[in-house]
């Protein structure tokens, strides 16, 4: 058996159980938020995690030093499912300079006067880095299904509002734009954090009850939590219609944080193995230079 082979079943993680096919329709409610454990104790949690960052932290240098592909990864949730702590703790071994993080709040007018599509394109990762979208385009299917009257502050000409096609067009626009990235080298992988309502609950209490979390929570928050149902049929939707081989949504159970860290990883590490990156080849003559470099470092005195 493969050292790596060993070392995932050792994990206990199979990242397709948590994959979502194409084409495969998608009800939340009987999708788990909490799986079995990976991790026995805090301890064992903190030596599988570093274990991964380090292989992270290699494959990154791979990915860098290839320069072939770029790596964007989308985390979409409800409030609170720990997104935040997610790229905190998993990319924590990510040389920075590899690595760019962006959130999307409330679009500018700037933003507000181009297609959905264009503020986050502008943040695209280049060849060699990974790029991580905390937040993300989706927000134009999923918040504004919820809240449809928030187009009307995007200005669209009155013959796109047709109630049959409008959000179908917003998935297509959504697919081609992946898949165009991927023809161009950009892998993507989007994790939607599946958190309970019962598990959101107490997360908003301990930001209430721990005065350094406190300015994490407003009254905004609770709002929308009257919404969930709307929000699990519009995830619900999205999830089904733009999951795709080139561009995956991975569901990870999110009520125990750790474990979806473990599980985020695990995912990130079998989708850069799977890029079979090598390190560039050095050429005859290349080789010949490093030689007469190494002659005069040599023959160098104080």
């Amino acid at each position: 058996m493969m050292r790596t082979e060993h070392w995932r079943m050792q994990m206990g993680i199979d990242i397709e159980d948590f994959r979502v096919r194409e084409g495969e329709k998608v009800t939340l409610k009987k999708r788990p938020t909490m799986v079995n454990s990976v991790y026995q104790s805090k301890e064992q949690y903190q030596t599988f995690l570093e274990e991964y960052t380090a292989k992270l932290s290699k494959l990154q240098g791979l990915l860098y030093a290839e320069n072939r592909y770029s790596l964007l990864l989308i985390f979409q949730a409800m409030d609170a499912a720990g997104k935040d702590g997610a790229i905190k703790h998993v990319m924590s071994g990510i040389n920075p300079q590899g690595c760019q993080v962006f959130s999307f709040k409330h679009p500018s007018p700037e933003e507000l006067d181009h297609d959905f599509l264009w503020r986050t394109t502008c943040h695209l990762p280049e060849r060699g880095r990974i790029g991580i979208f905390n937040r993300s385009y989706y927000e134009e299917v999923l918040i504004v299904r919820v809240h449809p009257e928030i187009l009307s502050g995007e200005e669209l000409p009155d013959d796109v509002f047709d109630g049959k096609s409008f959000w179908h067009d917003r998935y297509r626009s959504i697919v081609d734009l992946e898949a165009h990235l991927d023809r161009n080298g950009t892998r993507m992988i989007k994790f939607f954090l599946h958190i309970s309502k019962e598990e959101q609950r107490k997360r908003f209490l301990e930001r209430i009850d721990n005065p350094d979390k406190n300015w994490k929570f407003s009254q905004d928050d609770l709002k929308e939590r009257t919404f969930w149902k709307q929000y699990m049929d519009a995830y619900g939707k999205c999830l089904s219609a733009t999951s795709s081989k080139q561009a995956p949504w991975y569901i990870v159970p999110a009520d125990d944080k750790k474990n979806a860290r473990l599980i985020i990883s695990q995912i990130l590490v079998d989708t850069l193995q799977d890029l079979k990156m090598k390190y560039p080849k050095t050429s005859k003559e290349r080789k010949q230079e490093l030689q007469d470099i190494r002659q005069q470092l040599e023959a160098e005195t104080d």
